[in-house]
């Protein structure tokens, strides 16, 4: 059998980590939907209960169906292990309490996802742990918050809002050389475009809701490392706190990899044609894009990422919120609605944090609008964007 670096991407997809010897000839590998596995002999127990992380034995630990999306994951991101949880949230907090206790300090990029911006700016200052956040756009800025008692530097690059990239073999170097942990979500990108952990990133985070999956109905979260690491986490936050993923969640998953690679091509190539009828058009002031020659990390972005993917924002150059709120309630090929990822267009308005009554997540500007291009027909999305712009700002 060939080793996975010698893998085709689709390859990896498809078949990798699966035994259809094992499983009676199907083609599909099948749900493993059990709680719990027996064992015939003392000495077959006592074997693998030295290493649950790798054995069957309860599916809170380890779970067959869950085991080959491991392998394929850590196959994805070039890691040597990997392990698969109930959210993205999940992953991350697990990858960060793994490397954190009372009294340390973490430097994040700002204007995280609204959930990590929690745990690191809420949560964790609670049990002693300070974070200071900064702009990752240069490297510097990471150097200049560094304090004797930092442990780790926690990295979005892109964000999945306005799109800030990190140079991440920059700040992987400067974090080796402090003897600081690195993570980074690679949710936007996808391991189809990057791969941080090739670029000397230690651990790689997923939302696996969002293209892994690719079809809205499944939230899951995956964290990638070395073996020593993955151990780690799996006897410690893992098993500690149960944020597991359930067999048929990670069969879903399992599923969507398996046209990742059409999808996401697909949504890439659509969202260009929409990015570039929309930087063209007189009611949009900017587009953020991260492979738009007009985005202001352009040259970075294409140096570490090989497309921009599906999702980008916009503002608007009206501030009427009446009219904003008429604009994303008028389209009809761009459903309303959070997350992306999935082969269905949507569009997320920066003005429904505002109805509020306080400022959008790292204050977004109320005429922003975040755009997630899926697999339709792009003349049929840009009609849609074309008529309501048309109507209801002219």
């Amino acid at each position: 059998m060939r080793q996975k670096s010698e893998l085709s991407l689709t390859e990896i997809l498809t078949h990798f980590g699966e035994n259809p010897e094992q499983y009676f000839g199907a083609v599909v590998p099948p749900i493993a939907q059990t709680s719990n596995f027996r064992f015939k002999s003392m000495t077959h127990l006592r074997k693998v209960l030295a290493d649950e992380s790798q054995n069957p034995i309860y599916t809170r630990g380890c779970n067959p169906t869950v085991h080959i999306l491991r392998k394929k994951m850590a196959a994805l991101e070039k890691a040597e292990d990997a392990l698969v949880f109930s959210s993205g949230s999940s992953a991350i907090a697990a990858g960060v309490l793994s490397q954190i206790k009372s009294g340390d300090h973490i430097i994040c990029v700002q204007k995280p996802y609204g959930w990590t911006s929690k745990l690191l700016g809420k949560t964790l200052p609670a049990l002693g742990v300070e974070t200071t956040f900064v702009d990752g756009s240069q490297v510097e800025n990471f150097a200049q918050a560094l304090r004797p008692n930092s442990k780790l530097i926690y990295l979005e690059s892109p964000n999945s809002w306005t799109f800030e990239v990190q140079d991440l073999p920059a700040l992987a170097q400067l974090a080796k050389k402090h003897q600081l942990t690195t993570i980074v979500d690679n949710s936007c990108a996808t391991p189809l475009s990057q791969n941080p952990i090739a670029m000397g990133i230690d651990m790689v985070v997923h939302s696996a809701s969002k293209y892994l999956s690719g079809h809205s109905d499944v939230v899951g979260g995956v964290l990638c490392s070395t073996h020593s690491r993955i151990k780690e986490i799996f006897y410690g936050p893992f098993m500690t706190l149960g944020g597991i993923i359930s067999p048929h969640d990670a069969w879903l998953i399992l599923r969507g990899l398996r046209t990742l690679e059409l999808r996401y091509h697909r949504s890439c190539d659509n969202a260009e044609k929409v990015v570039a009828f929309l930087e063209s058009h007189p009611q949009i002031e900017k587009v953020l894009y991260t492979h738009s020659p007009r985005f202001s990390q352009y040259e970075l972005a294409k140096s570490q990422i090989q497309r921009g993917g599906g999702l980008f924002s916009v503002i608007l150059k009206s501030n009427n919120l009446a009219v904003i709120e008429k604009f994303c309630e008028s389209l009809t090929q761009f459903q309303m609605a959070v997350s992306w990822g999935g082969y269905e267009s949507l569009h997320f308005p920066a003005c429904a944090f505002h109805n509020r009554g306080g400022s959008s997540p790292g204050a977004l500007p109320l005429n922003m609008i975040r755009f997630y291009v899926g697999i339709e027909n792009p003349e049929t999305l840009i009609a849609d964007l074309a008529v309501n712009l048309t109507q209801c700002f002219s």
